[in-house]
């Protein structure tokens, strides 16, 4: 079983590093499904909305609910977010994939829930996981992992290296960090 994480400092950071993993990736071949954040250039109508794009070509879900203009906490949107990881839950049963890359192993999987079945499944299916792991929940990933996760550094060359790899089925992958 090959399962990755890694951790970049800084807001989106991670987001961005995992995005242009995943598009080279895809451009040289590779058959990418997963979940990534779309990093925002500009504002969006709202201090949180949070959407996903599917690899590898879409939708966009949004996965926050909008609670209007008075209101200062932000709503996952419980259904849309399950919506979303059954799409790329049936794009996996499907068998159209080399890798899986999520974009984050955020709250809703430390609790249990969202995309952890997902991971699993990708795993028996010896399919490699790429995950983004905030240090939040790097515990709650940890025990999720049982110690078969690589810690790979937060640089692309890295990241990419490893994901051939993995997709080759190399059995000497090694910790990266």
């Amino acid at each position: 079983m090959r399962l990755a994480a890694v951790t970049r400092q800084g807001r989106g950071a991670t987001d961005r590093l995992l995005g242009a993993v995943a598009d080279r990736l895809m451009r040289d071949g590779l058959r990418v499904l997963g979940a990534l954040r779309p990093v925002r250039t500009q504002g969006g109508a709202g201090h949180c909305d949070s959407d996903l794009w599917l690899l590898p070509d879409g939708p966009l879900v949004r996965i926050t609910q909008d609670l209007g203009p008075g209101s200062g906490a932000c709503r996952m949107d419980a259904g849309a977010f399950e919506a979303a990881v059954g799409q790329v839950t049936a794009r996996l049963d499907a068998g159209r994939a080399d890798l899986v890359v999520l974009g984050k192993f955020g709250l809703t999987e430390a609790e249990g829930r969202g995309f952890r079945t997902l991971i699993a499944a990708a795993l028996g299916q010896g399919v490699p996981v790429l995950t983004g792991v905030p240090d939040t929940h790097r515990a709650a990933f940890e025990r999720f992992a049982g110690g078969i996760a690589t810690d790979l550094r937060p640089d692309a060359d890295a990241i990419l290296g490893w994901c051939r790899s993995a997709v080759a089925g190399d059995a000497t992958l090694t910790m990266e960090t």
